[in-house]
């Protein structure tokens, strides 16, 4: 395997998919920062890229090894749209219903000697409402859409015309309701520490950075799928009718 640095994150996750575990360890953006250069991720990330070359060859060997997950770039759209829907989108929404709680009795224990815990309740609440406003529009608008425009090409049958103008217009709007919960679960992780748990931290502290740090990394995967799969490859299908 050789990969050059010149490729955007977005081509080396779709050449080797196991490439979203080793950037996720690294904290190397692969979701919301697809369009960045390999090069230039390592750089933001500030990791060097002979390190990330020698994880991925790694990785890519072991996957290969591996029985073979479904490759969402050949699947329908229909079969992404109803994975994403139900691993991603009930996790997020069962996370969310947990997390706030949590949240709640970890903050009145410990917020005294740890503010910080106040901005992330904040920042989560914000970033909570967000998401499931965004996963709503998805679900009852851009998502159908996609389902019947692949249906009626699949069938040769004329494609409904689009309520907003073209596919591309939600997915604009998606993508960049991604980067502000991209940039909110990031602010919370800079404000936790990296998720390092303090010496005081009781058994619920534990769990809710171990929470919050799974809720990120699973977040992550959701806005993949989307950016770097089902989006292009919706409005290509678009293009192509």
């Amino acid at each position: 395997m050789s990969v050059s640095t010149a490729k955007t994150i977005r081509e080396v996750v779709l050449e080797i998919p196991a490439a979203t575990r080793v950037f996720e360890e690294l904290g190397i953006d692969y979701c919301c920062g697809g369009g960045k250069s390999l090069e230039q991720a390592c750089q933001a990330a500030n990791v060097p890229i002979d390190q990330v070359l020698d994880s991925l060859e790694s990785a890519d060997k072991v996957a290969r090894l591996a029985p073979q997950d479904r490759n969402w770039q050949t699947e329908s759209l229909t079969d992404l749209i109803a994975h994403i829907q139900n691993t991603h989108h009930k996790y997020t929404r069962s996370e969310i219903a947990r997390l706030g709680p949590l949240l709640d009795k970890v903050c009145s224990a410990h917020a005294k000697n740890h503010a910080e815990l106040l901005h992330i309740r904040e920042t989560f609440a914000g970033v909570a409402q967000e998401l499931t406003a965004h996963m709503t529009k998805e679900e009852m608008v851009l998502f159908p859409y996609m389902t019947r425009m692949e249906e009626s090409i699949t069938k040769k049958e004329r494609v409904p015309p689009p309520p907003f103008g073209t596919v591309r217009n939600p997915v604009a709007m998606m993508m960049h309701e991604h980067d502000s919960a991209g940039n909110a679960l990031r602010d919370m992780r800079q404000a936790a520490g990296n998720y390092a748990v303090p010496p005081d931290a009781c058994l619920s502290y534990q769990t809710l950075y171990k929470v919050l740090a799974d809720f990120e990394a699973d977040l992550h995967q959701h806005i993949h799928l989307e950016n770097n799969i089902l989006f292009p490859r919706a409005v290509e299908m678009e293009q192509g009718q």
